[in-house]
């Protein structure tokens, strides 16, 4: 049931395309909120760092839609030509792990071990490639502790009689550069609980000193482990340099972790940390924040006992990675109706040429001519910001000629453009890693039990065998019968002139 999480091959007429039109990417940058032509440090590389889990439970629909947003960035980055390392850490210390973890009665490393599987089996669920390096905080302590000591050394930090080490907000002049907040106004309409061991109740914790029980680590300050902050900012640099192309997560992490982030790196580095930063909007439920406490929190594995994976893949898509979201059953039922259209088409389409997705993507000079109109508007789509949803609407329009095609095949000419409408269908959609199922796979696909509201395929297949048993038999009353029970189980027939296939609706 799960997607494919593979790398994609750009095929070569959709390679000669992007190459013809000489595309330029534009990428909205958070610092300076204004889209941007992208122009990489080095030619032709792009580095990537992506703030990912802390790892203490199942992940939720919200870090699906950044694991799927990046997931898109870099295919489309590889796509258009870029050599892409594509870098999201690990938080496997955490005040939250260490919480659990006792809560549990399990060793710290069990836990996080359990739920960096379970987050990966979800990612590839959903379809995504795995990051080229996942760094965990707790292999790169000495690498944090370099950093903070060089901080205090730069006077940006300092030890407290506390035994933890803070950085000094007010030692950076930029502090809030990117979050467009002045220091001065936070601190003015503060109601941060002052901690006398800080300078300035918006200093924020380097390494945190040991507590009796908790896992730690040597350091020139005392045994303790480092603070969150200080984290992405060392794996970050030590991965992909003092200055990279990409910052992206979450845009609940533009303040204070991303600000944070830079105050850190800028001031031990001197260099310009990120040169974009990108960041996925907020995903609501039936119009209401995500909470716990508001009893409308879903985990990903939860999500997709009702859902197969790639229709969450598509409901993701279907709206700009920087846009809100709002996440019901509706707008997953509605993301399934369309990506069913997708399959539909292309399922016709084989019904029609005998072809299926893993016939050759090349294409003749007169095919391509067919379809060029879809494929450029499809790259300026996606080179705008990676406008998905714009991108989808391409795809929607090639299914629709795609149908159209199927219906005529009257000449030999009918049968060359439906070839190349469906060839630069599942090429396009392959960029975004959808529509590469066989649709029978897909339209047929089970979601949740059988038993509980569910047909099984045999039950299926059984009834549709008795169904033309009775039409054959003149019983059309009994054909009709079966074909309502069918319904009434969201099952969906279709007569042709090949006999009756079903989908699941």
């Amino acid at each position: 049931m799960s997607v494919s999480a593979k790398l994609v091959q750009t095929p070569k007429f959709l390679h000669d395309q992007l190459l013809k039109s000489q595309p330029t990417l534009k990428i909205y940058d958070s610092m300076t909120t204004q889209k941007r032509s992208f122009e990489p440090l080095q030619t032709g590389k792009v580095g990537m760092y992506v703030c990912g889990m802390t790892v203490y439970d199942y992940c939720h629909i919200g870090h699906a839609r950044v694991m799927v947003a990046f997931d898109v960035i870099s295919r489309w980055l590889r796509a258009i030509g870029f050599e892409v390392n594509y870098v999201r850490n690990i938080t496997d210390i955490d005040d939250k792990i260490i919480a659990r973890a006792n809560e549990n009665g399990e060793e710290i490393n069990q836990l996080t071990e359990r739920f960096i599987k379970a987050m990966r089996e979800d990612a590839t669920a959903l379809g995504c490639e795995s990051p080229d390096s996942e760094p965990r905080a707790t292999h790169h302590i000495d690498d944090m502790l370099l950093m903070i000591d060089t901080l205090e050394q730069k006077q940006h930090a300092y030890a407290a009689s506390n035994g933890d080490v803070y950085y000094a907000v007010d030692s950076f002049e930029d502090y809030g550069k990117l979050s467009k907040r002045k220091l001065e106004d936070l601190q003015a309409g503060s109601r941060v609980d002052v901690d006398t061991d800080k300078k300035n109740p918006f200093d924020f914790v380097l390494w945190k000193a040991a507590k009796p029980g908790e896992p730690q680590w040597d350091s020139n300050w005392g045994g303790g482990r480092p603070g969150w902050h200080i984290e992405c900012s060392a794996m970050s640099t030590k991965c992909l340099g003092n200055s990279f192309d990409i910052h992206g997560g979450g845009h609940d992490l533009q303040f204070p972790h991303h600000e944070n982030e830079i105050a850190q790196s800028e001031a031990a580095t001197g260099c310009t940390y990120a040169n974009n930063w990108m960041h996925v909007g907020f995903i609501n439920v039936d119009g209401e924040k995500m909470s716990k406490s508001l009893g409308n929190f879903f985990t990903i594995r939860e999500v997709m006992k009702k859902f197969h994976p790639e229709t969450i893949r598509f409901f993701i898509l279907s709206s700009h990675y920087r846009s809100q979201v709002n996440f019901s059953d509706a707008a997953l039922k509605d993301s399934h109706s369309g990506l069913t259209r997708v399959y539909q088409a292309l399922k016709a389409a084989e019904a029609s040429l005998q072809v299926n997705s893993d016939d050759a993507l090349d294409m003749t000079a007169e095919a391509q001519d067919a379809v060029n109109d879809y494929t450029r508007e499809f790259i300026e789509a996606m080179n705008d910001d990676f406008n998905t949803p714009q991108a989808l609407s391409v795809l929607f329009s090639l299914a629709k000629e795609v149908n159209k095609l199927s219906r005529e095949m009257d000449d030999a000419q009918s049968i060359v453009k439906l070839k190349a409408a469906v060839v630069t269908l599942k090429s396009l959609a392959a960029t975004l890693n959808i529509g590469q199922l066989s649709p029978t796979d897909f339209l047929q696909a089970q979601i949740g039990v059988v038993g509980e509201g569910q047909m099984s395929d045999d039950q299926i297949d059984q009834l549709i065998q008795e169904r033309n048993d009775a039409k054959a038999n003149k019983d059309f009353a009994r054909a009709d019968e079966i074909r309502n029970l069918l319904q009434q189980n969201n099952i969906e027939l279709e007569d042709s002139k090949q006999g009756t296939t079903w989908r699941r609706i």
